[in-house]
């Protein structure tokens, strides 16, 4: 148990004995209340000091009882204050505290439910992409863990509202459970589509059969690692060149090819152009290789003529620098009709 809620305990115990201390002197030796309390707790405190009153047979015996368990309980709270103090236990109430403002300062946050093997890696991506992002965990040794890395978490059961409540659910824009436990992956899930109707959440399925139940939970999408991990190994022999680009591609320590996804702004002066006319390919160098509509539709490999309207999902491949320059070439406002039709016309005979 926590030694601070070890104090807590005590400290509500010996309330309670002092009550009873005072109740006790009150009802045997027929004292004032203020004289029954105090000799409670002069006797506690094992001070020393004379009784007030001679004391009858019962009322030694009494004290002599509320002696040894005031002792004990006593000494029980110095125990707990000296681990407190020496375990650094205010130190880390304090930085709890510290934590416990900085995520309710989130909004438009991720919450990771679980900090396994596959938790930390998400942990270490979304740190690495300065993603807002608070990790829940129940485990004790694994919260000791999360402290050393940095990351903003929280001590809890995730399947309870009050645990998700607290880490801004209400707020946050998607929700990725990956417990061990395919049946605490389900109740997550539920509990998450619940308090948040409008929430993204991603889930990790484990056993077969359980992406059909995380789905009718609520979840968005579900994946299981070990049909991906099956699959990918397979085509790293059958294909062993695609998988070589596509971890190229995809894999964040590379800094010479990238693949990324680019949603296009409804202010955006390239709504409603086509490929071509956009001049995306002259300008950064990138490739689009495929564009995700608003309705979800998915185009692979589209033509030069395909039509990029507001709110569609560029998929893009080229160099880090040249994807950052497209990303300010879609987000810029459109001003100015004759120069878009200018620009049209330059790159429709070029």
């Amino acid at each position: 148990m926590d030694p601070v809620r070890h104090l807590k305990i005590s400290m509500a115990v010996l309330m309670l004995l002092v009550s009873a201390g005072s109740i006790g002197f009150v009802f045997i030796e027929h004292w004032r209340f203020l004289d029954a309390l105090y000799m409670t707790v002069i006797t506690l405190g094992t001070v020393g000091f004379k009784e007030i009153h001679d004391l009858s047979d019962g009322g030694k015996i009494f004290t002599m009882m509320l002696i040894v368990v005031g002792v004990s309980v006593i000494g029980y709270i110095v125990g707990s204050l000296a681990q407190i103090m020496f375990e650094g236990q205010i130190q880390r109430v304090m930085g709890r505290k510290k934590l416990d403002k900085m995520i309710e300062k989130l909004n438009g946050h991720y919450i990771i439910c679980g900090y396994g093997r596959i938790g930390s890696l998400i942990c270490r991506e979304f740190s690495a992409n300065k993603l807002g992002f608070v990790v829940v965990e129940k485990d004790v040794e694994t919260t000791g863990r999360l402290e050393d890395e940095g990351y903003l978490h929280m001590k809890g059961d995730a399947t309870l509202d009050e645990t998700l409540l607290k880490a801004g659910i209400k707020r946050a824009k998607g929700l990725i459970s990956v417990v061990t436990s395919d049946t605490e992956n389900v109740y997550i899930t539920l509990t998450a589509r619940g308090l948040n109707p409008d929430l993204y959440i991603l889930a990790r399925s484990g056993e077969e059969g359980s992406d059909i139940k995380l789905k009718r939970a609520g979840a968005n999408k579900v994946v299981s690692p070990y049909i991906i991990g099956g699959t990918r190994m397979a085509q790293s022999i059958l294909r062993p060149n695609v998988v070589d680009f596509i971890e190229i591609a995809t894999g964040s320590d590379h800094i010479d090819l990238q693949m990324e996804e680019i949603t296009i702004p409804p202010h955006s002066a390239f709504a409603g152009e086509t490929l071509i006319s956009s001049g995306f390919r002259k300008e950064t160098g990138v490739i689009i290789i495929g564009i995700k509509k608003s309705n979800g539709k998915m185009v692979f490999n589209p033509h030069s003529e395909a039509m990029i309207e507001e709110k569609d999902t560029l998929i893009v491949l080229g160099e880090p620098a040249a994807i950052l320059k497209l990303e300010g070439l879609v987000d810029r406002p459109l001003t100015d009709d004759l120069t878009k039709l200018q620009r049209k016309e330059q790159f429709t005979h070029a």
